[in-house]
């Protein structure tokens, strides 16, 4: 069991101080899928080495800037890590942000038509090759193949304690969010639901099933923008 204060997993949350319970997750310590997890992983960062360089020269010829996009998230219990992404927006994203209207409700942010992602960057994203550098979160322990999408600073500053409860588990590359909507799924409430849904359903083999599902997405290339 573990007693964790939001205010000391993220440096100044405006929640008010309350004790959150967060117990583990049969997934966490799951031999097979941790096995899953690392086998996928090195397929994945294969994958990567192949595409790298054709990749990474369309980025650099579409916008000027770097290959990557790193951020810092939170995973399992909230603690807190850094991923990295093919980059698929404008160099000074960030800043613009404020200027693109937020088409989601609640803790999450969405556009269908954000002028800040590039014209590369909407082939990264509707492809998920994009994400294909976080593999590398995967091998060293940080994220499974298949969980809850790993929230940002912005977002964990303000869950309540139904949302914490979504971080039980370790983020994943995918999960049913993904599978069930992907980013048509514009409710950050609804997001939730699927998360604790995951959790309630898991068993070994249906991490197995989600990857399957997903491969069908990614190939049909349905519901990411």
């Amino acid at each position: 069991m573990y007693q964790i204060s939001c205010t000391t997993v993220v440096e100044g949350a405006t929640t008010d101080t309350w004790e959150l319970q967060l117990t583990a997750h049969p997934s966490v310590n799951s031999r097979l899928k941790r096995f899953l997890d690392i086998a996928g992983s090195l397929v994945g960062l294969l994958i990567l080495s192949i595409l790298f360089v054709p990749v990474a020269v369309a980025i650099k010829m579409d916008s000027p800037g770097p290959i990557f996009f790193t951020q810092e998230r939170y995973g399992l219990y909230g603690r807190p890590f850094r991923i990295q992404k093919f980059r698929s927006m404008v160099s000074d994203a960030e800043k613009l942000k404020s200027l693109v209207q937020n088409e989601a409700n609640g803790l999450i942010f969405k556009n269908k038509n954000d002028f800040r992602v590039t014209r590369i960057g909407r082939f990264l994203r509707s492809t998920s090759l994009d994400e294909l550098p976080q593999f590398w979160n995967v091998l060293m322990g940080e994220m499974s193949l298949v969980g809850t999408r790993p929230p940002t600073k912005d977002e964990v500053s303000n869950y309540n304690q139904r949302h914490w409860q979504r971080l039980n588990v370790k983020p994943g590359l995918t999960g049913e969010w993904q599978v069930n909507g992907r980013s048509h799924v514009k409710d950050f409430e609804q997001v939730v639901d699927l998360d604790l849904q995951y959790q309630n359903k898991w068993y070994p083999l249906y991490d197995l099933l989600l990857i399957v599902k997903t491969f069908f997405i990614i190939i049909g290339r349905v519901g990411a923008f």
